[in-house]
């Protein structure tokens, strides 16, 4: 039984890895800022610890992974910059050290070290070569485009009205994984480290075309729903970072074997497109989103 520390234990892929190694019987410590947040109790009600650690906090980050075996790192610019990004980062693998850890699960992004000149991606690059000078032993698990992304924001305010808007041709292919298999194979390179070390890995379970996801995602809602493009203009006003990975997916393309995948890792039990939109409550996600109130 492993001691093992979490960082972003109440987003998703935190969270997934928490569960699964939970479920294989290992301690889990689940680092968060706001660790009275009605996420923290729900892993708490899980059983797993849960820590007050802020990545800006050094000595936060100490007492937290004071002790553990391992550590399941993750990032995020969304919120703050790419800058901060990798300073936290920096700062959570050099604790990571000083506490003696004996192995990091980095979780990056598929292709992010290829010179993608996606900001959110060469973030994570520079992480990743911190981590690889560190003198900890390192695992980078780098998963493909976010099948739960598809549940929120401006994806699903177009699913309400029929249309699957996105910003790839029709016929373009992308690499796609849900959060639960990236928490699986988190959990599975923790839990063989030795086999682990030293490798990094895209992931990704299922490979398909914004018209064929248009497909699945109707036949799962049922209802009508056809691909719209999104012009690339419409996504760089909202961000440049999400525009420059937008025209990488479309122009080289995200690319992940995954038929090696599920060959050399059965254990992951990989979910497709369609195992994931099946699994969704649609009624729910497209009933129209609450009228506001009226006083």
């Amino acid at each position: 039984m492993l001691t093992i520390a979490v960082t972003g234990a109440t987003g998703a892929q935190g969270g997934a890895t928490t569960r699964a190694l939970i479920a294989a019987g290992h301690r889990v410590r689940a680092l968060t800022r706001q660790p009275d947040a009605p996420a923290a109790d729900a892993l708490r009600r899980l059983g797993a610890e849960v820590c007050r650690a802020d990545f800006d906090d050094r000595g936060s980050l100490d007492a937290a992974l004071a002790g553990a075996d391992s550590l399941f790192a993750v990032t995020t610019p969304f919120g703050t910059d790419t800058a901060t990004e990798v300073r936290q980062g920096v700062s959570l693998v050099d604790a990571a050290a000083g506490a003696g850890v004996g192995h990091i699960v980095f979780t990056s992004a598929a292709h992010a070290d290829r010179a993608t000149g996606v900001p959110h991606y060469d973030s994570k690059y520079a992480i990743e070569q911190h981590l690889q000078a560190s003198g900890v032993p390192w695992t980078v698990i780098a998963p493909a485009a976010f099948m739960d992304n598809y549940t929120s924001g401006w994806t699903l305010d177009g699913l309400r009205e029929g249309a699957f808007a996105w910003p790839m041709p029709a016929h373009v292919p992308l690499t796609l994984i849900p959060a639960c298999d990236i928490g699986a194979f988190a959990a599975l390179a923790l839990q063989r480290r030795d086999e682990f070390v030293g490798r990094r890995i895209d992931i990704a379970s299922d490979e398909l075309t914004a018209a064929g996801m248009a497909e699945v995602l109707a036949a799962a809602a049922g209802r009508p729903i056809v691909h719209r493009e999104v012009p690339l203009a419409h996504v760089r006003d909202f961000s440049d970072d999400l525009a420059a990975m937008f025209e990488y997916f479309t122009t080289r393309g995200l690319t992940v074997d995954t038929a090696a995948l599920r060959r050399d890792f059965p254990e992951v039990g990989w979910h497709t497109f369609a195992d994931w939109a099946v699994g969704q409550d649609w009624a729910a996600l497209l009933a129209a989103a609450p009228a506001p109130a009226h006083h």
